[in-house]
């Protein structure tokens, strides 16, 4: 079988190479000539663990091919994914969904036999209709089904959750473009992953409805962290008394300064603006993006806090800049959100990123210096601030930190060290929810 991709961005580069993974011949095709040029001598624009060996292994078996045109790849493939981004429209808050009816309209003339195009961006419900409507108006004659299969990827663990899913969702409504989709996850069929099939709406809502829950999940759990610190009680002990719950689980259940990344944000106010079209409105979620919005200005207070008050002057180590680990992703992270008012309230920032810092320089304020490593950042500091929870961070010695800090603050917005450990090396700890030690008040 023949698979063509439209765009190599995240969710198109991780999907088309796992495809070939699977055994078929994927084309990815994405109208930016120096990306795809890159990609062809194997340089992958993204930071995702896993992801440049597998392009190098099915590109030198001929099963993956990049390319800026896509008429011949089309005019051949058997299925088609529309996979460009979809990013937030300014001012509104909605989808903006003119990079995927561009690209059906472009698609559209160079259909031949049976195809079936594969909504594979995250899209608001009516999409797929739309997609339909411009394919089957461009070229009447082309014989298509247009399904919906929206991607369930979390950065930094993308490969795994495309190879082992917890599920498989489809929008698809003729038996024909049915079996042709089963054909395509067949690999994951005979591993007993469960595939649903639903119409085009269930399927397109499935993936907001996702996301919108996991945030809700990250914003209750941060609430309840606050209430912890009032109350005296422990945020993680908390969290695990719920997730041992088989009806509510662990997952999603980890105390921050707020959610970030491609998906949760647009993802929630996409869904709000869906719900008010329609005179529906969500009410949960429409408060949780206020929440989190709130709550990433909030952290940075707390950091000033902690300073006594006044960061004026003062060395602040940043660890991790990226809105999660093993990504080099900044989208909405809480580190463009904090820094900013550091910097505005005359605060020296020193940061450090394993993967990030290049993607971070453009949206971030001059003033930053970047380090080379941790322990560069955090030397001399008057306080440390953890923002990315990165495991060479958890691998960090207190010991290791009193010795380099001037001060002797440490900030842990991700609550990866040790309370008790900390205090015994004479560092103030800061963390989010949990038990007040002794000299290691919360500060708020």
């Amino acid at each position: 079988m023949n698979i063509t991709v439209i765009g190599t961005g995240y969710v198109g580069l991780v999907s088309g190479t796992c495809f070939s993974e699977f055994g078929f011949n994927v084309t990815c095709i994405d109208k930016d000539a120096a990306k795809i040029d890159s990609l062809k001598r194997g340089e992958i624009p993204i930071y995702e663990p896993g992801l440049d060996d597998l392009v190098s292994r099915n590109m030198l078996a001929g099963r993956l091919l990049f390319s800026t045109t896509l008429a011949a790849s089309v005019a051949n493939a058997d299925a088609v994914f529309i996979a460009v981004g979809t990013p937030e429209r300014r001012g509104d808050g909605h989808a903006d969904l003119s990079y995927v009816y561009a690209a059906a309209a472009e698609i559209a003339p160079h259909l031949r036999d049976y195809t079936v195009v594969v909504t594979k961006s995250t899209v608001p419900v009516g999409t797929g209709r739309e997609v339909e409507r411009i394919l089957k108006e461009t070229n009447p004659d082309a014989e298509l089904d247009v399904a919906s299969n929206p991607e369930f990827l979390r950065e930094g663990s993308a490969i795994t959750d495309f190879m082992r899913p917890d599920r498989v969702v489809v929008g698809a409504e003729t038996d024909r473009a049915k079996d042709m989709m089963k054909a395509l996850y067949r690999p994951l069929f005979l591993r007993e992953t469960p595939i649903l099939f639903t119409n085009l709406e269930t399927s397109e809502l499935i993936k907001y409805a996702a996301n919108a829950f996991l945030a809700v999940k990250i914003s209750y759990i941060n609430q309840m962290a606050d209430l912890c610190e009032k109350l005296g009680a422990d945020v993680h002990d908390v969290a695990k008394g719920m997730g041992l719950d088989n009806r509510i689980g662990g997952k999603f259940l980890h105390p921050g300064p707020g959610y970030g990344g491609s998906c949760f944000p647009k993802d929630t106010q996409a869904l709000v603006r869906t719900a008010e079209q329609v005179d529906s409105h969500v009410s949960i979620v429409e408060d949780v993006v206020k929440y989190n919005k709130a709550r990433k200005l909030a952290m940075a207070d707390r950091i000033i806090a902690a300073a006594g008050g006044d960061v004026s002057g003062k060395h602040i180590a940043i660890m991790g800049l990226a809105f999660k680990p093993e990504t080099d992703d900044m989208r909405d992270s809480p580190a463009l959100d904090i820094i900013p008012v550091l910097i505005d309230h005359g605060a020296h920032i020193y940061a450090y990123d394993p993967a990030a810092m290049a993607q971070a320089k453009p949206l971030l304020p001059d003033a930053i210096s970047y380090c080379n490593d941790a322990m560069a950042a955090v030397k001399g500091a008057d306080i440390t601030v953890v923002l990315t929870e990165w495991n060479e961070f958890r691998a960090l010695a207190p010991a290791r930190l009193a010795e380099a800090m001037a001060g002797d603050v440490v900030v842990d917005l991700r609550n990866i060290f040790d309370p008790v450990t900390m205090q015994a090396h004479q560092l103030k700890h800061v963390n989010i929810g949990r038990m007040n030690i002794k000299g290691s008040d919360q500060l708020s």
